[in-house]
């Protein structure tokens, strides 16, 4: 490890297959050591993680950065957006966390939003039309099906505070992170009583809101980690905001996030409030907004498409009509919670290779569809968009982004975007500096530009067309779940 020039702090990103974590110089934002351990997630119908799992890898993450994590002035957690986590009233799990992408609680998102007004009073009060994704939902699912476990929590978190919350013994969150629950209303960033009272959430069972900058509390004893006692710890955030605060995003700039989800964003000076439902109107960790589309097959689904053809990710063949909807696990957007994978066009002469690329291709044009609408009037069309996410990496990914978005694609030298996040925010805690500037003074945005290419247009209208048309057929499966 070389010497620092700063303090040094720990970012840490609990994502949904593992942890992360980072130990950074402040002064300069070089990662001095890092750690990773996986978790677990079920698999049919639902998608849950049992929380302790997140704690047992933050500590193997923590242990592999040795040395430094000892010598750490501040820490912050970045996690996973919406996922449900119950307490009893020794702080342990209730049941398993009901994570993101568990699609189970769509008939409820469906209720509450026509027994609240309907989606344009949602946005209007919350900032979003709230999606089987939203915790709000999760909570609704949960006391309708698990009645005992709803009234067993003493507590409820998200995932990011319910590690803080161990470092601490003090149950915070941050208004990045809250703006995804569903029950905070983004007009008065303060929880909503109504819909508190209206899916029987005591908001005493909720975390204190901690604001931009401020400590949400110190590393106290007995927790087996390596900090020291009265580590300063910050209020941590969502992963898609700990990533905007890790690029220094400034507003309008365009983000293409590639992961097991994939999002699209960009910050803005204005509250968003998209009635349509397609963009979520968040917050981000800093004091401005981070108007977001978030679809639930990604790199993944992708990925499992490959594996059912024999083929390397990498093995996409050009020149097809095929189409391919990889919506394996239903779809948030577009909001077809209950679809699943079509393709359509299959002809003697198609290629596996070409299956493969129009399943990158139908991944991409949900994205790019709602960066469309993430993105305002006056942002310059011709900036270059932002690729991050594990996918990013990928030369099958980048090509089939810059062909159908006709944008130049820049790609960060930075990696672990939203542990770096996180890292500058405990490093603001120190220096009293906005997280978003010290990203920009350590050059995380910094990498490669793709120059722009012809908008591939046949391709976008052809996936558009199909979707509109099988769109009838992919809404069925709702009625027979």
């Amino acid at each position: 490890m070389s010497a620092a020039e700063g303090p040094l702090v720990v970012g840490v990103d609990t994502s949904t297959q593992s942890t992360k974590a980072l130990v950074v110089d402040a002064a300069t934002g070089q990662v001095v050591a890092s750690g990773q351990a996986p978790h677990t997630v079920s698999s049919g119908a639902g998608r849950e993680s049992d929380p302790r799992q997140w704690w047992d890898a933050l500590h193997d993450a923590l242990h592999q950065c040795g040395d430094a994590a000892r010598e750490a002035a501040a820490v912050s957690i970045g996690g996973q957006q919406h996922g449900l986590v119950t307490l009893d009233a020794q702080g342990e799990p209730v049941r398993p966390a009901l994570l993101w992408n568990d699609v189970r609680s769509a008939p409820q998102a469906r209720r509450l939003i026509e027994e609240l007004g309907g989606p344009k009073a949602w946005a209007e009060r919350t900032g979003s039309v709230p999606s089987a994704s939203f915790t709000v939902t999760k909570w609704a699912w949960l006391a309708e099906h698990e009645p005992e476990a709803a009234r067993a929590a003493k507590a409820v978190r998200l995932p990011h505070d319910y590690l803080t919350e161990l470092l601490t013994g003090e149950g915070t969150t941050d208004r990045g992170d809250a703006s995804g629950t569903g029950w905070w209303a983004s007009g008065t960033e303060a929880y909503d009583d109504e819909i508190l009272a209206r899916v029987g959430l005591d908001p005493a069972l909720l975390p204190r809101l901690v604001r931009p900058g401020e400590v949400a509390g110190t590393v106290r004893d007995g927790h087996g980690l390596p900090f020291s006692k009265g580590t300063l710890v910050a209020a941590g955030t969502g992963d898609n905001a700990a990533a905007a605060l890790g690029l220094g995003l400034r507003p309008g700039v365009p983000v293409m996030s590639l992961g097991t989800s994939g999002t699209a964003y960009a910050v803005s000076r204005r509250r968003p409030a998209d009635p349509t439902g397609t963009v979520a109107g968040f917050a981000d960790a800093r004091g401005d907004w981070l108007p977001l589309a978030c679809t639930l097959n990604c790199t993944l689904a992708v990925d499992r498409v490959a594996a059912l053809l024999g083929l390397e990710r990498e093995a996409v063949e050009p020149g097809t009509d095929v189409t391919l909807l990889p919506y394996l696990d239903g779809e948030r957007t577009p909001n077809l919670p209950h679809s699943s994978g079509l393709l359509y066009g299959l002809r003697h002469d198609t290629t596996a290779g070409q299956l493969l690329q129009a399943a990158y291709d139908g991944a991409v044009h949900s994205l790019l569809g709602a960066l469309d609408l993430v993105l305002e009037t006056d942002a310059d069309p011709s900036a270059p968009l932002l690729l991050i996410g594990g996918g990013a990496r990928g030369t099958a990914w980048q090509q089939t982004v810059r062909r159908l978005s006709g944008r130049p694609v820049q790609i960060p030298d930075a990696k672990e975007l939203v542990a770096l996040g996180a890292a500058a925010q405990a490093a603001g805690l120190l220096t009293g500096e906005d997280p978003a500037a010290v990203a920009r003074r350590w050059n995380t945005a910094a990498g490669p530009v793709l120059d722009a290419v012809e908008r591939d247009e046949a391709t976008l209208t052809r996936i558009t067309g199909v979707l509109s048309d099988a769109a009838p057929l992919l809404e069925q499966n709702a009625d027979s779940r």
